[in-house]
C-alpha cells in the first residue's frame, strides 16, 4: 500500500511538472492617432499648381490638419460661399470678388490679406497658325481669340488691358474694339483659356504669367504685355466667418504668408507680397 501511494504521488508530480507555465497576460495599449481635421480651401484656378504643392507641405508640419482644395473661377467660388457652401478659407484672384463675400457678411473685412500678385500675358499655340508676332496682331481679321468671361478676374483684367492699350500711342484707338471682334468664346476660368489655346482650338488667349509656367512644355508660346499697359492682378486670402475650424484655417493662412509659402508661390511665377 505504501508503495502504491508513493507511485500515485510520483505520477502526480510528473504530470504537474509537465504542465506548461501559466501564461501571463500583458496589458497592451494601442494608441490610435486622431483623425485629422479637414479644412476646405476655395482658391482661384490660377493657384492650382502652387497651392497643390503648398498643401502637402503644410500637412507635414501640421499632421492634425487635412487640406481639401476646390479650384475654380473666383467669381464662382464667391457665389458658392455666399450661397452657404461649407468653406473655411477663400483665396481670390481679385479684391472685387473678395469684396463681394465681405459685403455678404461671410468674411470679415479686417481679416482679408493680400498674399501675392500676378500679371497678364498673351499666349498662342506652339505652331502659331495665325502668325502672331506682336500684340497688334490680335486685331487680325479672322483671328480666333478666347478670353475668360468679364465676371472672372482674369477676364476683367484682360478687358482693362485692352482699354488701356487703346490709349497708348503704340496702338490704334480702336485696338480694344477690333480685338474684341475676334472673340470666339468666353471661358469660366483661366485654365479653360489655357487649355483651348494649348490644344490649338484658338489662335490666342490672355492668361496669367503663372499659367505659362504651368503649361505642358512645347504646347504654347507667349507674348509679353509691357508693364505700362499690363494690369497687375492682386490676390487676397481670408477665413470664412462660418468656418468650424478657425484655428486650423489661421494656421494655413499663416503658412501661405510665411517665407516658405511665399517661396513656393514665387517658384510658380507669382510676385510675393513685399
Amino acid at each position: 500500500m505504501k508503495r502504491l501511494v508513493i507511485s500515485f504521488l510520483l505520477i502526480g508530480f510528473l504530470l504537474t511538472a509537465c504542465q506548461p507555465p501559466a501564461t501571463q497576460t500583458l496589458a497592451t495599449t494601442t494608441t490610435i492617432p486622431p483623425t485629422p481635421v479637414e479644412i476646405s480651401v476655395s482658391a482661384a484656378a490660377s493657384l492650382t499648381e502652387a497651392f497643390g504643392e503648398i498643401g502637402p507641405l503644410f500637412e507635414t508640419f501640421h499632421p492634425e490638419v487635412k487640406v481639401i482644395f476646390n479650384f475654380a473661377g473666383s467669381q464662382m467660388l464667391a457665389e458658392q460661399i455666399n450661397n452657404g457652401a461649407p468653406v473655411d478659407i477663400f483665396a481670390s484672384a481679385s479684391k472685387k470678388t473678395m469684396q463681394s463675400v465681405v459685403d455678404a457678411k461671410n468674411i470679415a473685412s479686417d481679416a482679408v490679406q493680400q498674399f501675392v500678385s500676378n500679371q497678364l500675358v498673351v499666349i498662342i499655340p506652339a505652331s502659331n497658325p495665325a502668325g502672331i508676332s506682336q500684340l497688334q496682331d490680335l486685331t487680325k481679321v479672322g483671328l480666333k481669340l478666347v478670353l475668360a468671361a468679364k465676371e472672372v478676374p482674369v477676364g476683367q483684367y484682360s478687358q482693362e488691358f485692352l482699354a488701356k492699350a487703346s490709349t497708348s500711342s503704340d496702338f490704334p484707338t480702336t485696338f480694344s474694339d477690333d480685338v474684341l471682334k475676334n472673340i470666339v468664346s468666353y471661358e469660366d476660368n483661366v485654365k479653360a483659356v489655357l487649355t483651348k489655346v494649348s490644344l490649338g482650338e484658338a489662335d490666342a488667349g490672355i492668361v496669367y504669367t503663372t499659367d505659362v509656367a504651368s503649361a505642358e512644355p512645347g504646347t504654347i508660346q507667349s507674348i509679353t504685355i509691357p508693364d505700362e499697359i499690363n494690369i497687375p492682378a492682386s490676390y487676397f486670402i481670408a477665413p470664412v466667418i462660418n468656418s468650424n475650424h478657425t484655428a486650423e484655417a489661421k494656421l494655413f493662412i499663416d503658412y501661405v504668408l510665411s517665407a516658405a509659402g511665399q517661396a513656393i508661390l514665387s517658384k510658380y511665377g507669382f510676385i510675393p507680397v513685399q
